[in-house]
Order: C-alpha cells, then structure tokens, then sequence
C-alpha cells in the first residue's frame, strides 16, 4: 500500500504551498452574472435581465501561504525543468489556503419576471493549514532535525491542515417576495446534494523539545506531543495491480453522501426618477442593491482510512538522532506508522467516520450602479468556521473584502477586482468579458511577477445567453391598442 494515502497527504501539504470556489470577483454582484451569481447569493438569478443562460464551464483556482516563495513561474511563464522554491525564513506564524472549484452546465432560467430556477454539477475543494509561531531557514532544509530544535527550544510546536473536496449536485428556486413603487425583495434557495470525493486532517499540539547535554554535545529529547491525522477510506482502494478504470470505479464507489444549503435575500432601492413611455425597459434598474446570503451551511463525511492513527505521549529517549534515524526515511504512510509506534506509548487506529463542514459563511454585497455603464460592488464574506484544533473539521475560505469597481454591458465587460484576504493580504486582479466569455485574475503580480504564483490565482468562464431576439413576453395590460 498504501502509496495512495501518502501521496495525497503529500499532494495536500503541496497544494497549500504551491496550488494555482466559488470566487469570481469580477461578476459579483452583477445583473449578468446569471447562473455564476447562484454561487455568492442564491436570490440573483431571479434579477437577471435575459431568460435564460448556461454555464458551459468554469474554472475556478485560489491560493495564499506566507510559507514559501516559488521561483521562476507566472501565469504566462513556466520553466522547461522543475520548480523551484524556497521557505521564507524568520520567526513566525504559518498558514496556507487552497481552493477550486469547476461548474460544468450550470443553467438557469426565468419562468416569468418574478420566479427562477437554477441547476448543475460542480466539483469543489478547499484545504487550509497553519502552524504555531517557529523559527525557519530555508538553509535548513539539508541539515538534520537538530539545527532546527536548536533554533526552537522554546517553540509551542501546534500545526492543523483540513482538507475537503467534493462533487455536487444543486438546484436553486427564487422568486421576488415583494415589489412596490420604492423597492423590490428578492430571495433564494439553494440545494446541494454531495459526495465527498477526498478528505483528510492533520493536528499536531502541545510539542515540546528538552535541551540535554551529553558528553559536550547538546541532544534535543521531545516531550509531550500528541498527533491525529486521518484521510478518506477510499483512498486504499487505489491499486497499482488494477486497472486505471477499476480503480477510479472503486475509488468513486467507496464515497459518502452529504448536502448542504444556500440561502440569500436582495433588496433592489428603485431610482425615483420620472420614466416615459419612449424609455427602454427599466424593471431591472435599481439605485442600490444589498444582497445578505448564507453559503455552503454543510459538511461532507468521509469513512477513515486504514492508516489514520492518533498519537501521544513520547517514550523517554526520543531524541533528535532517533527521530531522524526512524522518520528520516519512511516511502509510505504504512511504515511512517510503524516506526511512529516504536516512539510512544499511546497509539490507536481511527476507525468509524468523520466530518468536515463546509466553508460556511455570511456575505454581503452591496452594488451601486453609476452612469454610462460604470458600476462599484463590495462583497464582505464573514467566515463562520470554528478552529481546527479540536474534534471538529472546518473548511475555510479565505475572502473577507473585496471591491470591484466596473465597465460592464451584456457582450462587453471590464473589471478591477481588489481583495483582502483573511490573512491580510491585498490583491488587485482583473477580469474582461467578451460575448460568452470571462477570463480573470485575482492578482496582477501573477502575471508580472515570476515569485508571486503562491499568491493569487486565476478564473474563466464560457457562458452563453440568448441574442438581442429573445425577451420577456410584454404584458398586455401594459399594451397600446391598435388602430
């Protein structure tokens, strides 16, 4: 074995560090985001100003860490041999966020003015990490485990990763709540039925290093810590006896159910500005929009894998040299557990299931429509999640503000999204739209810069919609006579 599980460990801790949901910045807010709009406020699709549209496919990628710095690759270069990257030195807390998400046929359509339904499958995923506060020198990383307790004799050694991916089915209904002369209640909801397609978790906590010396030398012994790390079950069934077909087959087959709800409400501020009946139709327009919405209110279950195992309580003679010697050179995670068993004194199988809930949070979004087509929105995304210290799991998105000043008309967009992270990071990207099609970034420098990959990512989307042709049928009440 068990190669798989370790692989995806590693694939996860990889992702964090080096990866390129639902995070299209520039269309937030927008009366043409029409079936993307379902992601950030389920209420949207009812004030969209066609009747139809289909989400062909996109793609969505995000990733932040403070941890690393990969060399020599942007979103327009990449090197002909491998990638390169280094760890940022100095003393201080880690973290990392990962996460993606694919939309194929996505649809949406108006039964009338006043109700919409929305539906399609999307593939999803969010992994985050974060470490206590350590030292760290990427000179280190060739050196034995001693120069590095050397530095941290007095480190708090916590570490968590969460890691969630899954496909889903949804299906979305909105209709207006209430409309009069002064403004317009939409709202929304959305059902997410999943299957949690690869999950894992990592803690670490309470470590601590003791500094004794031995004959003139200083050996590191390791006190107190305790580890849990567990994956999904399905991840055993991968073979390299089979075929790839039977594998994937096995793979998909040993998945659990889960689901999931969106709900969200706008409210349209109407323009008291007098109309003719020569003007163009105006029932879309608003002065303001504030739209409230909960998202991903969830969680994904995953049967444990057979080398999911909980840990503590360190044999008296760890040291540095022994941990080195047993750990340094483990091909698998079957014989990471192996040799981990020789060093404490507690250490169990994780059996049954666990649970990972989605990245559950409350946006608002305000939009401000301004003249000649021009527009402002901010989105404001109050994660929800709890710590990923304890027994529960939490997937986390990393947004918190964004604002998005735009030029936009149904075929032709231009966009300026800004972005505070969770972490605090800022980014400033930019998306365009042409006909059917949206390609953005959500930070400039991963275009310009060849060391910023780490931070920021990218999206794109082919969206069709019907022509100039197509309309709401005019109500007839509203009909001049004929002569």
């Amino acid at each position: 074995m068990r190669r798989g599980a370790l692989c995806f460990l590693l694939l996860l801790l990889m992702g964090v560090l080096t990866g390129r949901a639902q995070n299209y910045h520039a269309i937030e807010g927008s009366p043409f985001a029409g079936s993307l709009g379902v992601a950030n406020n389920p209420a949207s699709i009812v004030g969209t100003p066609y009747p139809w549209d289909i989400t062909v496919f996109s793609l969505q990628v995000k990733n932040t860490t403070n941890a690393a710095i990969v060399h020599d690759v942007s979103l327009l270069h990449h090197p002909q041999d491998s990638v390169g990257f280094t760890f940022k030195g100095g003393t201080f807390k880690r973290y990392g966020g990962f996460n993606y998400n694919v939309h194929l046929l996505n649809a949406r359509f108006a039964l009338d003015r006043k109700q919409a339904i929305a539906f399609g499958v999307n593939l999803r995923g969010y992994t985050t990490a974060k470490t206590g506060t350590f030292t760290f020198y990427d000179s280190l990383r060739d050196k034995d485990i001693s120069a590095f307790f050397r530095l941290n004799q007095d480190a708090d050694y916590t570490a968590n990763m969460v890691s969630s991916n899954w496909v889903e089915l949804f299906a979305t209904y909105s209709r207006t709540l209430w409309d009069d002369e002064y403004g317009r209640m939409n709202g929304g909801i959305t059902v997410r039925g999943m299957r949690g397609i690869g999950g894992g978790f990592a803690q670490l906590g309470g470590g601590r290093v003791l500094a004794d010396a031995v004959s003139a030398r200083t050996i590191y012994l390791l006190r107190a810590a305790s580890a849990r790390y567990g994956y999904s079950s399905n991840f055993d069934q991968w073979q390299d006896s089979k075929s790839t077909s039977q594998n994937l087959k096995d793979f998909l087959g040993h998945t659990q159910a889960g689901a999931a709800i969106d709900l969200g409400m706008e409210y349209y501020v109407k323009s008291q500005a007098v109309t003719n009946f020569n003007d163009d139709d105006t029932y879309d327009e608003y002065e303001w929009k504030i739209g409230v919405s909960l998202l991903d209110l969830g969680a994904n279950r995953y049967q444990f894998g057979t080398q999911s195992r909980a840990a503590s309580g360190p044999k008296t003679d760890i040291s540095d040299s022994v941990l080195q010697a047993k750990l340094g050179s483990t091909t698998s995670l079957a014989n990471f557990n192996d040799s981990l068993a020789t060093m404490v004194d507690n250490m169990n199988t994780l059996t049954g299931q666990f649970t990972v809930w989605n990245p559950t949070r409350l946006v608002i979004n305000v939009d401000r429509p301004l003249q000649d087509h021009f527009a402002v929105n901010a989105n404001l995304t109050v994660n929800l999640a709890g710590s990923n210290n304890g027994n529960a799991f939490f997937a986390k998105d990393f947004n918190l503000l964004s604002v998005t000043p735009r030029w936009e008309t149904k075929t032709l967009g231009a966009y300026l999204p800004m972005l505070v992270t969770t972490n605090g990071r800022f980014w400033i990207g930019g998306a365009f739209k042409a006909g059917p099609l949206l390609l953005g970034v959500h930070n400039w420098a991963n275009i310009f810069s060849k060391e910023k990959i780490q931070n920021g990512g990218f999206y794109l989307a082919l969206q069709i919609r019907p022509g100039n042709g197509f309309s709401f049928k005019e109500n007839k009440k509203y009909t001049c006579p004929k002569n």
